[in-house]
């Protein structure tokens, strides 16, 4: 987030166990510096601006620290000094209409990815095509990343067969993942156009939804029709490193950036069935920074 108060937009994960390394200094380090780990662009730029304080926004005026989150732009920090993430699917953020925009991360997404992120202010939602469009978020109907691709597939299935909704077949996930990983390979030496029907055939996923609010406000935006209709996909073994929790939930809810960024992952890893090299740490590289912050803050302060 990007303030500091303490009724945070959180999303909901599943519980589970984490792994932790075997060597008992390193679970030490890990647990002081969950994000050390990530392979980030320089922070010195935002160091630097930090040293000058906060800046007036030159659009809207207001008091703005690194990025105004009114006008998603940047405020002291010039474009080319912050990375720029190119992400593998759009996607579509709804924020509640009484959530106050400075304690949203979303913003880190739009500034990061600006190309690939939208943010909607509820009730404006898109239409959207339910075989290409997933909503991150638990749920009795809800699937894993590695489920995903075969009952988007199954979708377009029906709808092109113009049948009726049935269970997402069992396939062998280590077909999926082979042949995607084939196609991958083969895309390079088609043309254009062959190349986008062959993608849209093994990628299906064209659009991801997150939804941008505290969890006791998120019923008013679950419950709208335009997203009964989409695969609701759960983020399972997460576990939040935000600096304050909402009261009396668990550490399993992520707040909106960890949520992209872990859903981001898990698809390049399960869906690509590409190895992970740091492609999307970057997404974390404001979120990190306020984490480091706030953490030597509780240490100068005795409260860690």
């Amino acid at each position: 987030m990007s303030s500091l108060d303490q009724d945070q937009h959180l999303h909901p994960s599943c519980p589970d166990k984490t792994t932790v390394s075997s060597d008992p200094s390193d679970t030490h380090d890990l647990a002081e510096q969950p994000l050390q780990r990530l392979k980030l662009a320089s922070h010195a730029v935002l160091e630097k601006a930090q040293q000058k304080g906060r800046l007036k926004c030159s659009k809207c005026g207001g008091s703005r620290m690194f990025f105004c989150y009114t006008c998603c732009s940047l405020v002291g920090v010039n474009q080319q000094e912050i990375p720029s993430i190119k992400l593998p699917v759009k996607i579509d953020i709804i924020k509640h209409p009484n959530e106050t925009d400075g304690k949203s991360t979303a913003i880190h997404a739009k500034i990061l990815a600006p190309s690939d992120v939208t943010i909607y202010t509820y009730p404006c939602i898109p239409e959207y095509e339910r075989d290409n469009v997933v909503l991150v978020f638990p749920g009795p109907g809800s699937v894993t990343i590695q489920d995903m691709m075969q009952c988007l597939h199954h979708r377009a299935d029906n709808r092109l067969h113009d049948s009726s909704d049935e269970p997402c077949p069992k396939r062998l996930r280590s077909e999926e993942a082979l042949g995607a990983t084939h196609i991958a390979e083969d895309l390079g030496s088609r043309t254009p156009d062959e190349a986008k029907g062959s993608e849209s055939r093994v990628y299906p996923l064209q659009r991801v939804v997150f939804i941008d609010s505290t969890w006791n406000q998120t019923n008013r935006i679950i419950t709208d029709e335009r997203l009964q209709a989409l695969l609701q996909v759960e983020l399972k073994m997460r576990k939040t490193c935000f600096w304050r929790h909402q009261k009396g939930k668990p550490d399993t809810y992520l707040s909106t950036i960890e949520a992209i960024y872990y859903f981001l992952k898990d698809y390049h890893k399960h869906c690509l069935a590409q190895e992970y090299s740091g492609e999307y740490d970057n997404l974390l590289f404001f979120y990190s920074y306020l984490h480091s912050l706030i953490t030597k803050a509780k240490i100068s302060a005795g409260k860690c």
